[in-house]
């Protein structure tokens, strides 16, 4: 679809003609843009800590049964048919626990990143519009997703104006001591 719509923009701009002189193409690294804002800083800090809660509470789950399976392997020769297969079915469930929490924990940890990453994703998106019409661009391309085959040189790099109107300075790089 994305390849289309491309397709398509291609199509428009070389049926404009003679009034393609009078367009303003953009292009800006959305990936670059989003890694340099502050507040992606503060959402990695929320996500990891909480990454970090729930790997905590599945290595608890993971030594629970590793504890009891031990204790299983020890007594299984003494104990009789049915305790073997209560404490069987004990390890099964939860095994089967440690598994369903895992992939609810995996499914809760993606739509949390999204929730931490929306507004500073959309504060971006704003940005990046602000700029577009503030500088007259019929189009901004996206230069992350790989998409893009080609820009000309012709076309603007918007990213100095969008981290200006977010207020990113861009931090000095040092160099080793004694060279210049």
């Amino acid at each position: 679809m994305k390849k289309s719509l491309l397709a398509v923009c291609i199509a428009m701009i070389c049926g404009i003609g003679a009034n393609a002189q009078n367009l303003k193409f953009g292009h800006v690294d959305s990936q670059k843009l989003l890694e340099q804002m502050p507040q992606r800083d503060s959402a990695t800090q929320v996500y990891s800590k909480e990454l970090k809660d729930m790997e905590g509470i599945l290595q608890d789950m993971q030594a629970e049964f590793n504890k009891k399976y031990q204790v299983y392997q020890e007594r299984q020769d003494s104990l009789g048919a049915m305790a073997k297969k209560a404490k069987e079915e004990e390890l099964q469930q939860l095994q089967e626990r440690i598994q369903s929490y895992q992939q609810n924990a995996q499914q809760d940890l993606q739509k949390r990143e999204a929730e931490l990453l929306k507004p500073i994703m959309d504060k971006a998106k704003k940005a990046i519009e602000e700029v577009s019409k503030e500088n007259g661009f019929m189009y901004v391309f996206d230069i992350s997703g790989g998409l893009l085959l080609y820009y000309s040189d012709k076309s603007v790099d918007i990213m100095p104006l969008v981290k200006k109107k977010l207020n990113i300075v861009d931090k000095p790089t040092s160099t080793p001591a004694g060279k210049k």
